[in-house]
């Protein structure tokens, strides 16, 4: 076996266990061993491990900060508090509670990032949905896909768009103008298929009167707390500045002001967050590293910058869709990762690369496998005694992730 199909072998054998969970061991215990086990057979050099590690500083300091507001929000029932408030404006109507839902997922998602929606606002509609006495399916799929819909409203509603830009983000008003058509694009043909597919399921009636979660003095606190930190990374993005360290500053500064007004110590909260995504993303970098050293993301800049010479048009709207496909065998973490390295080398204009982050945020919709939010998503639900299969998610998402994509490609492309 030669080096390069050593490096692809344990690559490929991290990523699978990192998507599959063999014997529900943690994701970040696979990537981490796939990491370890690359330095440790001299398949990579330690200096070039702890390079790519420290390349994703920006990722690490934006995923804590916000890993802190969600938990001081969850802790404190901001989420079952916004559940509870779209189920009471419901008024009776199943379809108006999806609806409210949606919208709900959407602002979760643009001001928290994706993860909030998928892991903590789902265990809340779920319970609000099951007070209503309404199906909690089409809810829950709600959460799903609108955490990838919505995810490039803003650069701070996912993860994957610090990745995919290397921690360079554009200035905000550049971001609105390539993203906010296709956002919206993406976020209304999800609904309508959501809401035709579903049309069964949202024809009748729940519960008109479902009492209601009052948010106390902790909860207002964390919500502020959001709010402030929004509008701060807006602040940053209009000037096109790092986001890391401001959103980890502003989700400790939350956390503590939280736990200071509960008289709680603040470990208590922290021990709420799963730390695990940090080693995870950590150890991504570093096999993404190690891919790149095959030269495989070498061959991928050429190809990608030679045919954007040609026709950036087109090589925008076939490159994303690939990438968007992509992102369902590998999770979209390290197909951001591999298409980010290559996006460095190519050069390509920015047509190219933001129909890229179109495609490895809304690509995820397809499939249970598209991204650890979705993964993630299905643990939650699975905690509240629903299940979804693969199978179920793909006959969804086979419909919802294409048109959408299409509308969203289209769109970015109609801008120019």
């Amino acid at each position: 076996m030669t080096v390069t199909d050593a490096i692809w072998a344990i690559a490929a054998l991290a990523t699978a266990g990192v998507i599959v969970r063999p014997w529900r061991v943690p994701e970040w215990i696979w990537a981490v061993a796939g990491s370890v086990l690359l330095v440790a057979a001299g398949l990579m050099p330690v200096a070039a491990a702890g390079a790519a590690v420290v390349r994703g500083l920006d990722v690490y300091l934006f995923l804590s900060g916000m890993m802190l507001l969600s938990e001081a929000a969850r802790e404190n029932g901001v989420f079952d508090w916004i559940a509870m408030a779209a189920a009471g404006h419901a008024a009776g109507s199943s379809t108006r509670l999806f609806t409210l839902v949606y919208l709900a997922g959407i602002a979760v998602t643009a001001l928290m990032s994706n993860d909030a929606t998928a892991v903590v606002l789902t265990p809340a509609v779920f319970a609000a949905a099951t007070r209503a006495k309404a199906d909690p399916l089409p809810m829950l799929f709600a959460c799903a896909l609108i955490a990838n819909a919505a995810s490039f409203v803003l650069p701070i509603s996912n993860p994957a768009n610090i990745v995919l830009y290397d921690g360079s983000l554009p200035a905000l008003t550049r971001w609105l103008t390539s993203f906010a058509l296709p956002s919206l694009g993406a976020i209304v043909v999800t609904y309508i298929v959501l809401r035709l597919v579903y049309r069964e399921q949202l024809r009748g009636s729940c519960a008109a009167h479902v009492g209601t979660a009052p948010l106390g003095a902790g909860g207002k606190a964390a919500l502020c707390g959001i709010l402030l930190t929004a509008l701060l990374l807006v602040t940053f993005s209009v000037f096109g500045r790092p986001l890391g360290l401001p959103t980890a500053l502003a989700g400790l500064a939350t956390a503590l002001g939280v736990s200071a007004l509960g008289r709680r110590s603040p470990l208590a909260l922290a021990r709420g967050v799963s730390w695990g995504v940090l080693p995870l993303v950590a150890g991504l970098f570093v096999l993404v590293e190690a891919v790149d050293r095959t030269g495989l993301v070498s061959r991928i800049a050429t190809a990608l910058g030679g045919a954007a010479r040609h026709d950036a048009g087109a090589t925008a709207l076939w490159s994303g869709t690939i990438l968007a496909f992509a992102s369902n065998l590998t999770n979209n973490l390290p197909a951001g990762l591999v298409a980010s390295t290559a996006i460095g080398q190519a050069h390509v204009p920015h047509l190219v690369v933001d129909s890229l982050l179109i495609g490895v945020d809304l690509g995820p919709n397809l499939s249970i496998t598209g991204s650890l939010a979705t993964i993630l998503w299905l643990q939650a639900i699975r905690r509240e005694g629903e299940d979804v299969s693969f199978l179920q998610f793909l006959k969804l998402g086979a419909i919802a992730m294409p048109t959408a994509l299409a509308a969203a490609l289209g769109a970015r492309l109609w801008i120019g």
